[in-house]
Formats: structure tokens, C-alpha cells, sequence
């Protein structure tokens, strides 16, 4: 008989919604599937990138000041710079970088500034601060992209010979560049290696002198003789003649030629009679090689901020294809770097274990139902629902990669529980008797309203336990909101589809005779279940003890989980970045950066090495030149050794690339990149040193890096460790005597330009030659400054013509002093960059070394030390997680109570969040698995599935317990015992198949490879070992502690010779 119940009292909304939907079936139908070709266009609309962009807001300002020292460089350009723009508004805090010639600034602001207004502020600070700022030096700001704009990497090869270095790198600077900044979503494209060219006169001083001729005239005379200019124009014939003055120098003659001055008898003294012109290599900064074959040039491709990633490098290689037919036979343009390759393989694997993850849950849908309409309305739902979670994923701005896609992916499993509990109510309902039209409607609905309040409530749960995730800031929550962002969006949905989509399907669908429950597979389930939870009720204390038992042995499980940030994220490719000491020459470096790469090369995984020593022309590169950054490209994993894995290779290469005083550090380049330009760490932990004196500093750093590498607790886990030298370099100081200057009528001007001229070069001006430019160069030959005795015959002009050594003036003195200066917030500061081995978690890393270094370093007072890396992400995230997830679980507990209106009931649900934490600790242990964020998030979803399940039981013995007061047949505790057993294991199929969903729907992550699996592994498996144990708990447990709470309400037996005498006061 139909149960009339829901139509005796006032319906809630919830219900409201279900029986609109089904009887209007069509209705929802058509609506859904407008939504759902919105949601298709959506889906196909979606950016795609490989992870979210983790990088801060921030703004580089880049100065270039040439032939300034370091020290010179921060006292006069980085230093006012960052304390101008420390005030500047929404600014977090301000890094600045100091090198010879030039000045770097990373202006650094809080989450969620616009980027284009963070610009627009920086700018007008850099207004008020060029009046603190030598002359002719103008700040620029670098490229509108981030950390991870580096998205295509490429190299020119000349197979056939005939092309130089030169010619490759003016190929570089004045075609393809221009050409590819051109594309859509390109910022810059900046480049690297080979030889510039430059027109470069160098002087013979004494031919200088013998024609009494200064070199302040020489440098002149070519200025004057290097343009051109228009005289209007003149009218011949009725038409204009537009008149030029060609003086541009076009070739090496043009420079020769160049007149300095008149000789005895008026002859013309020329460049060529005081030097020797020709063209050469301006000053290298940077080199690149490919595969330890020499050098090359390359080219680096960086994306604008907000970009469709992979649509811009598909765009880039679209106009590459087109270049190619332009250039020089035998070049060739070879690819060394292409993050698209990174973004479609980490797609790929999301979407491979998406399917999978839908098959396995249509197939367990299919086996538990054996009902092929019904089936169908729970299947239905999950295509459906991820559309339409793409709808305000696209409208966010959220692009599609592994976070967002894998949010999707945690959640499929609990995506149609609601319409496995809903469609199951139906059978329960119908498969007793047949109705036909306006009745098997009526008790289709009745059904559906039974258990559609709580099922979507449950729904609305599962939402509600993300809010912690929702709440992280900074890099931790960039990573992992967009997680938190689909999977709310999914569980919605599937919630929205509960009470509308599957009333209408099932209204639509399920029709003819249910057998549900006299299948096989649900009569073994319910006959193997019986008799467990009767075990279950009878021995309920032994139950709930071992429980508690199990509960309590978990807990130094947990204790012994490493920590870390998060999983390495495979990007298939590799950024080796070993260190020299500071000083080392470009070809110095340029020679082992090749051996290294040779060696490299060797591995069999190794497709391809591309490396750079020094920085490329790009504001966004700050490498110094004792910085080797090699970009390791390797094969597909199916072509490695057997039994090779990432670390295993990782360890190999290590071990292979063991030279004396060049510590190594192993990275992956998006991660790097990311860090550097967020914290000047290149490395995965880094310490900073702060301090006044650089001396004192780089003691304590250097300090610190031998307690690290010496310390017994620290050096099996410490790969590398290296101090940066801050006053490791050399200077050749000239100091002038201003005294014995202004005895020959000389300031200290006159003989710093000689300094800065003769000896380290000028650049007087510039050809142009067509599309291209290039420098002209003015010094002395080289044999007349590349020593010490050379150098002290320098001549220096005097105001009567006279021309003197410069050591009459100035003393020639050998010092050291910082090759590279950095400051935060205005102090210095040095860094002690730590590569950690992978045997231990780097959380836990950072505790041993605070311990070893408190113990072995001295902090003088005044200086301080602080801890840098992914490390400190984790801390922040776990002090945040720390207050909210109590706040949460809170929060769910007045949910709870609202919706069942028990606080016995409510406690007893409660109970499923710390008996899911027992399966996944003890899964993560096995797995060895560190404690991570991304193991954190996959509990706070299991916290969420594991009430939910929780609730569908409570629901399910709460509906066996009132059906059975009603009918009075509920006196003793054997009923009970029946009664639970009842309610419990005529509900064992959806209760199944809401856990089997959601652990076999999880498999897939697990089993899967490539990029991004281990970030999504560590999210599924606290889920799928929580699964398990909250599986156990709620069919096994929680019937032993719904006895002991209803029993207390049933009537004690009376002792037995109690009952004796009742039984016989009747015959009395």
C-alpha cells in the first residue's frame, strides 16, 4: 500500500522541488539539456594549463647601469628604488638584486591586487624616485608575466657551417624575435648565448699621444660622424625631392675613416691612424650550449600574465613553422623547452582517469541495480554534472589543469550517491506491488521525498567540510583552491541534479516490475550482512572498544608520517642547477656547463640538454654568471630502463655529477622559476641571512652550510648545501689622489671617464643597418689594459695638453668585496641555498637542521636568520587548517543537529570523522606517503563522504525504529537486535554502493602515471583508506552504538522470579 505520511504533513522545500520536477518532467529535461550544451561550450572554452599559476603578484623593475660595480649599483639604484616603493599600496614586501650593471627589483604584492593596477602604482612611485637616481639611468619595468611565463624555450642549429655565432644571434635579436613577440599572448621573447656583434676601436695610446690627440676627442669625433638628417625638401620638375644628409656608418671603413683632429701640415689624422677598428663579441653576460655540442643561441618565449597557456605556444609554433621558410639553409630552429608537452600530457592523465573513474562507477551502478532504466537515471548524472561544473569554472577565469580537473576527479565517486539512495527508495517502494499511472507516480515521489531532504543535506555537507581548503592563502591556496572550487562545484551540482534531473528520469524511466532486492548478488550481501550485525548488537561494547582500540593504535602511525609541502609534480623534464664560486669567467663557465651537459647526454632517458650559464636579456632572468641552469628534456616513460623511476634517475645523475666546489641542485622548471622570482631561493629550502656587515654575514652563512653538511643528523639528507660568498669577488680598485689631481688641475671626473673609457670600453653610439643595431665600442687595444703594468701607463689628459700616467693621480690596489648584493625590505641579506634528499620529508628536514643550527652557529647580535622555501607554505597552511577545521567540524555538528534535531543522533554520526582518519593513515603508511597539504585536502574530503555515510545510516535504522514504535512491535531488546538488523541490511545496497563508488571510483588515480599523478594520489588515497574504515564503522560500529543509545529506552526485563509471580497472580 502507498504511504501517505508525506502528503499528512507540510512539505519542505527540498520536497517541494523533487515534486514539481516530476511531475513536470519535460520541463526539467529540456532545461537540463540547455544547461548542459552551455556547460559544452564552457568545457571546450576552458583554458588549459598544466598547474595553477602559483606566482605572487608582482612587478620586476629592471635597471641598466654598464660597467657599475655591484656595491656602486645597490648604494645608488636598488637601494633608494626599494625603499620608495616599500610604501607604495598593497605591497607585501620589496627584493632587490644588485650586479655589475645592473639592478633588479621584485616589487611584491598581496593576493588578489590586480596585476595592471600593481604596475600602474609602481610606476608613479618610480616618478618620485628618479630624482634619487644618478643621471641618464631610467628604470623600466619588466614583461606583464609571471613566474611561469617561461612556456617555450628554443634553439638555432646551423648544420651546414656557414653561419657564425654572430649571425645566429642577430637572426635571433632582429627576425624571429619580433616575430614572435608579434604573437597574440606573448610578453617578450628574450635571448640567449652566441655573440653579439659590436664595431669596436680599439686605441693604441701612444699613436694617440705621439698625435697629441685626447681620447675624450676620439670619442667625440665618432659621435659626430655616426647620423643622418633630412633638409625638408625641394620642389624640381614640379614634384618633391625630399633631401637626406646620409652619415650613418655602415662598415668597418666608414669608422676608419672617421677625422679626429688635423696634424702638422694640415693632414687629417683619422680613427685608423691611432687605432685598429673591426667587429667583435660585445660583453657576454650569458652563454647557452645543446647537448654539450658548444655553444649555441637561443630564444625564450615568455606568456603574458592571464594567458590560455597552450593556446599562445600553439600560436608560437604555428609562426615557427612559418619562419622556418625563411631562414638561412641549414639553420634550423630546434625546440628545448615546450610546456605545452607538460600541459596535454597532464590533461591526458586527468582525463584517462576521469573515464576510467565513470566506467567503474556506471559499471557498479549497473552490477547493484540490475535495472537498465535505472541505471541509466544514476549514470545520467555524472556527464551532466561535470559540464556543468565547467560553466563557473569558465566564468571564474579557472583554467583546466590537474587541481581543477583532479577536484572533479575526487569528487565522482559521492557525484551520484544521490541518485543511488533516491533510486533505491523507488525500488524499495515498487518492487512489492505493481501500480500503474497517477498511483505509481504518487508513490514513486513519496519515495523520493523520503530520502531527497537528507541525501541533499548530505550533499550540502560534503560542500560545506571544503571551507578549510577555501580558507588557505598565499602559494598553498593558489595551488589548491581551484580543487576546492570544482569539487564544490560537482557535489552542487550533483545535488541540484538529486532533486530535479533524477525525479524527471525516474519518473520517465523507471517503469515496469522492480525485482531489486531478489537478485543474487543482493540476497548473498544481505544473508553474509545478517548475521554481522547481529554479532555486531549482541557483543556491542567488545565492538565499540576495539574501535576505539583501533582508533588509539592510529595515532603513533600518524606521529611517524614525514611532512612536506607537496609531491614533486613530474613536468617530463628536469632544471639542474649546479653552482660555482663567484668571479668565474663566461668562458670558464661556458666550458664546464658544456662537460656537464655531455655527460648528461649520456643517459638514456635524456632526450635533449639545453643549458645557460649567466642570464639571458629578459628582465624576468636574474641568473648571476656563477648560476648553470640546464633544462634536462627526457624521453616518454615507456622508453626508459626497466625498474627506472624519477628519483632512482635523479640519484643516478647526482652521483654522476659530482664536481669539486660546484654543489648540485635538481628541480623542475616551473617550480623554480615560481620560487626565484617569489623568494630568490632557487632551491627547494633555503636559509637567509640578515645583517649589516657583509663580512659577518657570509660568516655565519658559510656557518651554517658546514654544520649542515657535517652534522650527523643533517648529512644523509642534505644533497647539497651551498653558502652564497657575499664579498667573494674581485676588484681592482683605482683610488684616486685628489690632492696630487688638483696639482695638475684635474678632478675626480676627468680621471673616472678615463677609467670607464679607456679600460672598461664605452659604447659612443650605435649603426643602423637597416632592421638591425649595433654598438660602437671605444677603449683601448687590449695589450695596453690587461695587466698591471699595462694599466699603470694609462695616459689621462691634462688641461694643457699634457698627458700623464694615471698612477700620478690614482693608486692601483687588488681588494675583494660582493660580487652581488641582495636586500630585502632595504637590509642586506645572503642566502644558504639546501638541496634535501628525497629520504626524508622536508618539514622534518627543516626541524633536524633548526636543531643542528641553533646547536653549532653563533648569530651575532643584530643579525637573524629565517627559513625560506615550500617548507614554510606547509606551516602556514597547517596553523590556518589548525583553527578552521575545528571550526568546520563544528559547523557540521550544528548542521547535523539542525537537520535531525538529536544531539544523540548527531554525536553518533559524528563519530565517522575520526574512524575515517584510521584507514587513511594507515593506507598512507604503507604507501609511504609523507603528511602533506595535498594529503591534508583528501582527508577533509573523506571528513565530509564519511558523514555523509554516517547520516545514510542514521537515516535508514532512525526510518526501521519509528516504523516498528509505530506499530508496537518494538518491546525488548531482541527487537531491537531485529529491528537494527532490519533497517540495516535491507538498506546494505545503498549503502554499498555509495562506498563502492566512491573506493573503486578512486582506483583509477592510483593507479595512473604521468603528470600530476603524485599530487592527485596524495589527495586520493586518505580518501580511499577512509572509505574502507568508514565502510566498517558504519555497518559494523554504528549499529552497536545505535543499541546502546535505543536500548536504554526500551524497558529493563524484570528479574526472573518477578515475572513468575506476575504470571501467576491471575489464578489467585
Amino acid at each position: 500500500m502507498v504511504n501517505t505520511n508525506v502528503n499528512k504533513r507540510k512539505l519542505g522545500p527540498v520536497e517541494t522541488v523533487i515534486g514539481f520536477s516530476a511531475r513536470n518532467w519535460l520541463l526539467t529535461v529540456m532545461l537540463v539539456l540547455v544547461a548542459s550544451i552551455w556547460g559544452y561550450r564552457s568545457f571546450i572554452s576552458a583554458p588549459l594549463d598544466a598547474i595553477p599559476d602559483l606566482s605572487d603578484v608582482q612587478v620586476i623593475v629592471f635597471t641598466n647601469w654598464p660597467g657599475r660595480s655591484p656595491d656602486l649599483i645597490e648604494d645608488q639604484i636598488t637601494y633608494p628604488l626599494t625603499t620608495t616603493l616599500l610604501a607604495a599600496p598593497g605591497v607585501r614586501f620589496v627584493r632587490g638584486q644588485s650586479f655589475m650593471g645592473l639592478s633588479f627589483v621584485y616589487v611584491i604584492f598581496e593576493d588578489g591586487t590586480d596585476i595592471y593596477w600593481a604596475r600602474s602604482r609602481v610606476l608613479e612611485y618610480l616618478n618620485s624616485a628618479a630624482a634619487k637616481l644618478p643621471d641618464a639611468v631610467q628604470p623600466t619595468l619588466g614583461p606583464d608575466a609571471t613566474g611561469v611565463g617561461w612556456g617555450y624555450q628554443y634553439a638555432l642549429v646551423d648544420k651546414s657551417g656557414n653561419q657564425s655565432l654572430a649571425d645566429l644571434r642577430s637572426l635571433q635579436d632582429f627576425n624571429l624575435r619580433y616575430a614572435l613577440e608579434a604573437v597574440e599572448g606573448v610578453a617578450e621573447v628574450a635571448s640567449v648565448g652566441g655573440f653579439v656583434k659590436e664595431y669596436q676601436i680599439n686605441i693604441d695610446p701612444n699613436r694617440l699621444s705621439s698625435y697629441g690627440v685626447s681620447l675624450d676627442k676620439v670619442i667625440a669625433a665618432v659621435r659626430a660622424s655616426n647620423k643622418d638628417v633630412g633638409g625638408r625638401v625641394l620642389e624640381v620638375a614640379g614634384h618633391e625631392q625630399f633631401i637626406r644628409g646620409r652619415g650613418y656608418v655602415k662598415s668597418v671603413e666608414d669608422l676608419k675613416d672617421v677625422v679626429i683632429g688635423v696634424g702638422d701640415g694640415g693632414i687629417p689624422i683619422s680613427v685608423a691612424d691611432v687605432a685598429t677598428v673591426s667587429l667583435g663579441p660585445a660583453l657576454q653576460r650569458g652563454q647557452a650550449d645543446l647537448d654539450g655540442e658548444g655553444i649555441t643561441v637561443g630564444g625564450i618565449v615568455v606568456i603574458r600574465y592571464g594567458e590560455n597557456v597552450l593556446d599562445v605556444i600553439n600560436r608560437v609554433k604555428n609562426r615557427i613553422n612559418i619562419l622556418k621558410t625563411t631562414l638561412p639553409p641549414g639553420v634550423e630552429i630546434v625546440p628545448v623547452y615546450d610546456r605545452s608537452s607538460l600541459i596535454e600530457r597532464a590533461i591526458e592523465t586527468l582525463q584517462n582517469t576521469l573515464i576510467h573513474e565513470m566506467l567503474i562507477v556506471s559499471l557498479v551502478i549497473g552490477l547493484f541495480l540490475l535495472h537498465v532504466r535505472s541505471a541509466i537515471v544514476a549514470i545520467v548524472t555524472l556527464p551532466i554534472a561535470i559540464l556543468l561544473s565547467f560553466i563557473p569554472m569558465f566564468y571564474q577565469g579557472l583554467t583546466a589543469n590537474i587541481m581543477s580537473l583532479g577536484g572533479i576527479a575526487v569528487a565522482i565517486g559521492a557525484m551520484v550517491d544521490a541518485a543511488i539512495v533516491i533510486i533505491d527508495n523507488i525500488h524499495k517502494r515498487l518492487q512489492y506491488e505493481i501500480l500503474q499511472g497517477e498511483a505509481r507516480m504518487r508513490a514513486a515521489i513519496e519515495a523520493m521525498q523520503e530520502v531527497g531532504p537528507s541525501i541533499f543535506f548530505s550533499l550540502l555537507i560534503i560542500t560545506v567540510s571544503f571551507i578549510p581548503v577555501f580558507a588557505l592563502e598565499g602559494t598553498e591556496g593558489r595551488l589548491f583552491k581551484p580543487l576546492a572550487y570544482t569539487k564544490t562545484y560537482s557535489m552542487f551540482f550533483a545535488a541540484l541534479l538529486s532533486v530535479t534531473l533524477i525525479p524527471a528520469l525516474a519518473i520517465l524511466l523507471i517503469k515496469g516490475r522492480i525485482h531489486g532486492d531478489h537478485s543474487r548478488l543482493n540476497k548473498g550481501l544481505t544473508a553474509c550482512y545478517i548475521p554481522v550485525v547481529k554479532f555486531a548488537v549482541r557483543w556491542r561494547w567488545p565492538v565499540i572498544i576495539l574501535a576505539l582500540f583501533s582508533l588509539a593504535a592510529t595515532v603513533p602511525v600518524y606521529r611517524s608520517l614525514g611532512t612536506e609541502f607537496m609531491p614533486p609534480l613530474n613536468e617530463g623534464s628536469i632544471l639542474y642547477m649546479p653552482t660555482t664560486l663567484p668571479n668565474i669567467s663566461v668562458e670558464e663557465a661556458t666550458r664546464v656547463m658544456q662537460t656537464m651537459n655531455r655527460e648528461l647526454k649520456k643517459f638514456p632517458e635524456v632526450e635533449r640538454v639545453f643549458g645557460k650559464v649567466g642570464r639571458s636579456t629578459s628582465p624576468t632572468d636574474s641568473a648571476p654568471l656563477s648560476m648553470i641552469e640546464t633544462n634536462i628534456m627526457l624521453k616518454p616513460g615507456n622508453e626508459w630502463r626497466e625498474g627506472m623511476t624519477w628519483d632512482k634517475l635523479i640519484g643516478e645523475m647526482d652521483n654522476t655529477m659530482r664536481f669539486p666546489g660546484m654543489p648540485n641542485i635538481w628541480w623542475m622548471p616551473i617550480q623554480t622559476r615560481t620560487e626565484m622570482l617569489a623568494t630568490g631561493i632557487r632551491s627547494s629550502l633555503g636559509i637567509k641571512v640578515f645583517g649589516a656587515d657583509l663580512s659577518i654575514v657570509e660568516s655565519i652563512a658559510i656557518n651554517i652550510e658546514r654544520a649542515l653538511l657535517d652534522n650527523e643528523r643533517t648529512a644523509p639528507y642534505t644533497r647539497s648545501a651551498f653558502a652564497e660568498r657575499a664579498t667573494g669577488g674581485y676588484f681592482l680598485d683605482f683610488d684616486i689622489d685628489r690632492k696630487a689631481a688638483a696639482r695638475f688641475g684635474l678632478n675626480v671626473n676627468d680621471i673616472q671617464s678615463v677609467v670607464e673609457s679607456a679600460i672598461g670600453g664605452i659604447k659612443v653610439s650605435e649603426t643602423v643597418e637597416g632592421r638591425e643595431r649595433y654598438g660602437i665600442l671605444v677603449r683601448y687595444a687590449r695589450e695596453y689594459r690587461d695587466n698591471i703594468a699595462a694599466l699603470e701607463r694609462v695616459f689621462v689628459s691634462t688641461p694643457t695638453g699634457a698627458q700623464i700616467p694615471i698612477t700620478q693621480v690614482a693608486d692601483i690596489r687588488f681588494r675583494t668585496g660582493p660580487p652581488m648584493l641582495r636586500n630585502e625590505d632595504g637590509q642586506l641579506v645572503s642566502f644558504v641555498f639546501v638541496d634535501v634528499s628525497d629520504k626524508i620529508g622536508i618539514a622534518d628536514y627543516v626541524e633536524l637542521a633548526r636543531d643542528v643550527v641553533t646547536e653549532n652557529v653563533e648569530i651575532a647580535p643584530g643579525y637573524r636568520i629565517d627559513w625560506a622555501g615550500q617548507f614554510t607554505y606547509f606551516e602556514r597552511a597547517k596553523a590556518r587548517l589548525t583553527i578552521l577545521v575545528p571550526l568546520t567540524i563544528f559547523l557540521i555538528f550544528f548542521m547535523l543537529y539542525m537537520h535531525r534535531k538529536s544531539i544523540a543522533e548527531t554525536l553518533i554520526i559524528m563519530t565517522a570523522l575520526p574512524f575515517s582518519l584510521i584507514g587513511s593513515i594507515w593506507l598512507l603508511a604503507a604507501l609511504d606517503y609523507n603528511l602533506s597539504v595535498a594529503v591534508v585536502v583528501g582527508m577533509i574530503a573523506m571528513a565530509g563522504l564519511s558523514v555523509e555515510l554516517g547520516l545514510l545510516m542514521m537515516l535508514y535504522l532512525d526510518l526501521a525504529w519509528r516504523k516498528h514504535v509505530a506499530d508496537g512491535s518494538l518491546k525488548t531488546r531482541t527487537d531491537l537486535k531485529n529491528m537494527i538488523a532490519e533497517g540495516a541490511s535491507q538498506r546494505i545496497r545503498p549503502m554499498l554502493m555509495t562506498s563502492m563508488t566512491l573506493f573503486l571510483g578512486l582506483l583509477p588515480i592510483m593507479y595512473s602515471s604521468g603528470s600530476g599523478a603524485d599530487v592527485m594520489k596524495r589527495i586520493a588515497a586518505p580518501m580511499l583508506g577512509g572509505a574502507g574504515s568508514t565502510l566498517i564503522l558504519v555497518l559494523i560500529v554504528f549499529p552497536a552504538i545505535f543499541s546502546l543509545w535505543r536500548g536504554r529506552s526500551l524497558p529493563r526485563p524484570l528479574p526472573q522470579n518477578q515475572q513468575g509471580a506476575e504470571s501467576e497472580s491471575p489464578s489467585r
